[in-house]
């Protein structure tokens, strides 16, 4: 999903909730003014007790837009989004004409009830036409395009090629078309995945063998790209699939997450929300762990070190020293003495690089304190999967890249879970229902969860 889909997306929130105010204000000030002159008002209305009442109405008159599909990060007709906006307006209203019938309240203006819907209307939809001209005006000049790959070669991929040239405000550029999937094709599609120039793979052609299709699939989902495939490809089991029409060709997503579009707006707002807040309480007792973290051992109070992210991105993960300076350098010393050979990762309950207060912060997880630094960055979430080293990632076999399709989060569902008593399976199944299942709900279980686990259960050295 492309950042500037997401901007636009988010911002028609905001503006539309200003647009119900402003619609609000101009029933009030069309029926007690221009209209009073050729029907007086039999009741005076406060104009402070209803603005405020305005305001309120429109916080649920949102939801109701956005229950009504209006904020969906697709893009629609305008004439589609006309009928989704007189919905929720409609919608609205009855709700409000509903609430002052069982209050047994009687509103002094049925005008303005009239009036605030038709306005509401138009004013919110003429607010959509102009921040989807904005849109559709730097698509045309390549600004937020979302660069795609075709493979096909047959009537279906024509048809949307010519679409996607005669049509450049859909948002689609593509940077290559390969007529078939071979080894060739793959070979380069690999390349461009690994160079993450490329945000969707397009699968046009319906002949293609499925045991094709689902190379490409594997391929998409390991570099967190979506995948979009004509109708009737293959018999697809996958559980989150979204389709939509170009051309007149039926056209599916395969959804690899509820983190797609809202859900992944909604993930970003709670984690820097939550990061904010951790920041300004631990920063002071932050000071006295560097302070202790100084007189125990030489070395800086960080340790910086590199992990990888979503989308196999690497960036440096910071925390709190727990071990001696130059611990990497030792590693291989002891790699002999892994005692999780189950899989990539390293464990080693009694680690001699571990300092005396380092024992202490890992213990009760201090030491990934200073990672919240990281969710504020956007590098890291407070939920999701544990951010592997990149000589780990390196030994993932296929199916454990999807762990790499989100953000790697500070606690997760396998910390909560049994932590280091897990073998890597075990929690790289965890880490994928949770990809798989997300929800905010389940995100706020799993830090809850999270101190009690800290208490009674080891931590991964």
């Amino acid at each position: 999903m492309k950042r500037t889909d997401l901007f636009f997306a988010g911002l028609l929130v905001p503006l539309d909730y200003v647009g119900l105010l402003f619609a609000g204000w101009l029933a009030y000030s069309l029926r007690f003014h221009q209209v009073a002159a050729v029907l007086p008002t039999t009741y005076p209305l406060d104009f402070g007790a209803y603005f405020k009442l305005v305001a309120i109405v429109a916080i649920g008159w949102v939801g109701v837009l956005a229950l009504a599909g209006v904020y969906a990060i697709r893009q629609r007709r305008l004439s589609s989004e006309l009928g989704r906006i007189f919905l929720g307006a409609s919608t609205s209203v009855l709700l409000v004409i509903v609430l002052i019938f069982f209050r047994r309240e009687f509103f002094t203006s049925r005008f303005i009830i009239l009036a605030s819907w038709v306005l509401a209307v138009v004013i919110v939809w003429l607010m959509h036409a102009v921040v989807r001209g904005i849109q559709h005006a730097l698509l045309v000049r390549g600004i937020g395009t979302r660069e795609i790959l075709v493979f096909g070669q047959d009537q279906t991929t024509t048809d949307l090629m010519s679409t996607f040239h005669a049509h450049p405000r859909l948002g689609f550029h593509v940077r290559q078309v390969f007529p078939e999937v071979n080894l060739e094709s793959l070979q380069a599609l690999d390349t461009l995945l690994e160079q993450g120039v490329v945000d969707e793979v397009w699968l046009a052609d319906p002949s293609v063998p499925k045991i094709q299709g689902v190379q490409l699939v594997d391929r998409c989902s390991e570099h967190a790209v979506v995948f979009k495939f004509a109708a009737d490809v293959f018999d697809t089991q996958a559980a989150r699939v979204d389709m939509q029409d170009i051309a007149g060709i039926p056209v599916i997503e395969v959804k690899r997450t509820p983190l797609d579009g809202w859900g992944r707006i909604l993930k970003r707002t709670f984690d820097v929300a939550g990061a904010t807040i951790g920041l300004i309480i631990f920063f002071l007792p932050g000071l006295v762990v560097a302070a202790i973290i100084k007189l125990d051992s030489a070395g800086p109070v960080f340790a910086r070190l590199e992990r990888v992210g979503q989308g196999q991105k690497k960036f440096t993960l910071w925390k709190f020293r727990s071990m001696v300076r130059d611990a990497q350098v030792l590693k291989p010393q002891l790699a002999q003495q892994n005692e999780r050979a189950d899989g990539p990762l390293f464990k080693m309950k009694h680690d001699p690089r571990i300092t005396r207060v380092g024992r202490w912060l890992r213990k009760t997880s201090i030491d990934e304190l200073p990672q919240l630094m990281n969710v504020w960055q956007g590098q890291m979430s407070l939920v999701g999967p544990r951010p592997h080293e990149p000589a780990e990632v390196a030994r993932y076999e296929k199916g454990h890249k999807k762990l790499l399709a989100i953000k790697p989060g500070i606690t997760g569902m396998a910390q909560v879970s049994g932590r280091s008593n897990l073998n890597f399976e075990e929690e790289v199944r965890l880490d994928t229902f949770y990809i798989e299942h997300w929800s905010l709900w389940l995100d706020i279980q799993i830090i809850s969860r999270t101190p009690w686990a800290v208490v009674h259960m080891e931590t991964v050295a």
